[in-house]
């Protein structure tokens, strides 16, 4: 496992800290995580407004915490669940990387090509300034699109792979959005886990 942490591909991108690890975990590994989660995870399908109006949103969402604090984006507030043996064990092998100490988990399910995650920034208040998010992919591999706040020229493409991981710290949530956007493609499903802090 030690050798796969080796490969890495740091973005030099303005006004960001971002870099993508394609096999954080092995094919097995990955494979045994997504199946469990798939199955055992209370996933959940909130609603969100726009514009005044409420739609269901584009995936399916849980979140897990060492503490009881809450999460709040687009007028929705989740309450944390306690962290399962099998996300102690992600957790761990992440904070052992990244040197971050996490409290908290987001995970999406994206069922199929129309889920998606539209462009945003995690930048809520519970996450402080300057959040490291590490976000590990399992399942099916998407694209993840970023595009700089005040420059409009400045937009990269990633293709996220099953078992690989992309953290974004440093300034990187000030400066930059980023999306998961829906493919017309038949394609399968993702899990993504999204680690960060929320004291």
């Amino acid at each position: 496992m030690a050798a796969l942490f080796q490969e890495n591909v740091r973005l030099n991108l303005p006004d960001s800290e971002m870099v993508y690890y394609p096999c954080f975990l092995e094919k097995n590994e990955a494979d045994t995580y997504f199946e469990l989660l798939k199955k055992t995870v209370p996933w959940q399908q909130d609603t969100i407004k726009v514009f005044g109006k409420e739609y269901l949103q584009p995936r399916l969402t849980a979140l897990y915490a060492s503490n009881e604090r809450t999460y709040s984006y687009s007028n929705i507030t989740m309450r944390p669940l306690p962290f399962t043996g099998e996300l102690l064990e992600i957790k761990k092998k992440i904070e052992i990387h990244t040197r971050a100490k996490f409290t908290t988990c987001l995970l999406n399910l994206y069922r199929d090509g129309k889920d998606s995650n539209g462009w945003h920034s995690d930048d809520e208040k519970e996450l402080g300034t300057n959040p490291v998010i590490a976000s590990l992919t399992l399942g099916q591999e998407r694209f993840f699109h970023l595009k700089h706040k005040k420059d409009k020229t400045l937009r990269q493409k990633i293709l996220l792979e099953h078992g690989s991981l992309l953290v974004m710290g440093g300034k990187t949530q000030n400066h930059w959005l980023h999306q998961i956007p829906k493919t017309a493609r038949p394609i399968g499903k993702r899990i993504n886990l999204t680690f960060r802090v929320i004291k």
